[in-house]
């Protein structure tokens, strides 16, 4: 599958890029937000590749801040485990272990096969045509050859996916193994590849309109099971990347 593109999936605050000086002056904790939403969207549309160097020097200069600002950002995504923070080296990019691939895919399954069985009993027809829109901006980005633009809409249909299953805890949760997923792809994916068929999402939502739940869970697990087939293990080297090129839309 094919694609490379960054397009907006959601709402605004949350997905496209937005300079900081539309933030108001004095909100601190907004423009945090947006440093961090244009650092994990690089990380997921793998404009920053595993083991990049992040330096807080380079950043700040970037968004035009402080380096304790950038420091609070990174410690957040940190947590989310899209970065490793090293004492004495700083920042790089997070490179998941074959290991860790593993558990995460493991996760997705136990969680998403089971939130499809919930979602497939009490679907709205207003939420079947939200994911098929979702769907087809996913298969036009593929066949536009597009690879950012259908990881995010992937990631976000994921997401979507789960929040409208009704559990949001769940949903937060998933939406965190999502961008590790992309992180694996990037690490362990061929060029060109998500590691699934085109139609898939377009499957999933017939069976969820059809209220199929055991159909919908199979389903899904299926697909995840395809996707993580589809990766090799194939250690990539650490690059520090030219970070004003990366964020250029988020400078003045």
């Amino acid at each position: 599958m094919k694609a490379r593109r960054s397009q907006p999936v959601a709402a605004k605050a949350d997905h496209d890029p937005v300079t900081l000086s539309e933030e108001k002056p004095d909100s601190k904790g907004s423009s945090h937000h947006v440093i961090y939403r244009a650092i994990s969207d690089a990380v997921i549309e793998h404009r920053l590749k595993p083991g990049a160097r992040l330096r807080e020097d380079a950043l700040a200069e970037v968004f035009g801040t402080s380096r304790t600002g950038i420091r609070k950002v990174l410690q957040r995504l940190a947590l989310e485990q899209l970065i490793t923070l090293t004492p004495g080296k700083g920042a790089t990019v997070a490179h998941p272990s074959a290991e860790e691939a593993r558990e995460v895919f493991d996760a997705r399954r136990m969680i998403e096969c089971a939130l499809m069985a919930r979602l497939a009993v009490g679907i709205t027809a207003a939420q079947v045509n939200e994911l098929r829109a979702m769907a087809q901006d996913e298969q036009t980005a593929l066949q536009g050859h597009e690879q950012s633009a259908a990881i995010k809409v992937s990631a976000a249909f994921h997401g979507r996916l789960a929040e409208l299953a009704g559990n949001q805890t769940l949903a937060h949760f998933v939406a965190q193994l999502c961008s590790r997923s992309s992180l694996i792809l990037a690490v362990y994916g061929h060029s060109g590849d998500l590691g699934c068929e085109c139609n898939d999402h377009h499957q999933l939502v017939d069976l969820l309109e059809a209220r199929d739940s055991d159909a919908a869970a199979a389903f899904m697990r299926k697909h995840l099971h395809a996707i993580e087939s589809s990766l090799s293990i194939d250690e990539a080297e650490n690059e520090t990347p030219d970070l004003g090129d990366v964020f250029a839309a988020y400078q003045g």
